[in-house]
């Protein structure tokens, strides 16, 4: 399997320092890489309405009409998966990044070996969220990206899985936190949540980055935030 990466940065010599530490790196990795280089967010984005099966970005924040945190909300208004690095000469928009999920900031002049490290953590996502639940609903089998699932909770001996789509299927809670990684932390006895869409949590609440408030059983609290922390 190849991976796809683009670097969008509308100064040409920056763009190709990067894409030259990108194939020492693949090289080294002995990782089969497309690399695609833009001069500009818009050229990116006219490419990407076309084609959106992109795992890495390497964005410049600085360039022309639209800047590159602009162009990376507009990415993830449909895709999750891929991987956004900011490479910039600017370090106020560090917070903005966390709106799109960014991996990583770089400052400019790029460091080979934080590049490279980057390079492993965005690989090692990209490989994680190729991992999927197999189900079989509603007289099918149903393939759900681990990355896709928010939450899981019973009712009786009835677990519903929460993506996308919802899908409830008589199976134990315990046969899917074995199924599951390292991501998915069980809270109680009635749910597992997804780590990575937690935004905030209370002595009594699980606040999901989509909104969802769950509830959070008594003594959970403390294993929750402990989850968190080894996690992040």
């Amino acid at each position: 399997m190849a991976y796809r990466v683009a670097i969008c940065d509308d100064s040409g010599e920056d763009a190709e320092f990067v894409r030259e530490l990108l194939e020492q790196w693949a090289n080294q990795r002995q990782i089969d890489i497309q690399t695609e280089v833009f001069p500009s967010a818009e050229s990116f984005l006219f490419r990407y309405a076309e084609d959106k099966a992109f795992d890495i970005l390497l964005l410049d924040i600085e360039m022309g009409a639209m800047d590159g945190v602009t162009m990376a909300k507009r990415v993830r208004q449909d895709n999750e998966a891929v991987q956004i690095v900011f490479i910039t000469g600017y370090s106020d928009y560090i917070a903005e990044g966390y709106e799109v999920a960014a991996l990583h900031y770089l400052m400019k002049p790029v460091n080979r070996d934080k590049l490279l490290s980057v390079l492993d953590r965005a690989l090692e996502k990209r490989k994680q969220q190729e991992r999927c639940l197999n189900l079989e609903a509603y007289g099918e089998l149903v393939r759900i990206p681990f990355y896709e699932i928010r939450y899981l909770d019973v009712h009786q001996n009835y677990v519903t899985v929460h993506g996308k789509r919802n899908y409830t299927v008589k199976r134990s809670l315990g046969e899917f936190e074995k199924e599951l990684d390292q991501r998915f932390c069980r809270v109680g006895r009635g749910m597992i949540v997804n780590l990575t869409f937690i935004q905030r949590v209370t002595k009594t609440e699980v606040h999901l980055s989509d909104g969802t408030v769950l509830p959070l059983p008594r003594g959970a609290y403390e294993p929750l935030n402990r989850a968190i922390i080894q996690h992040t």
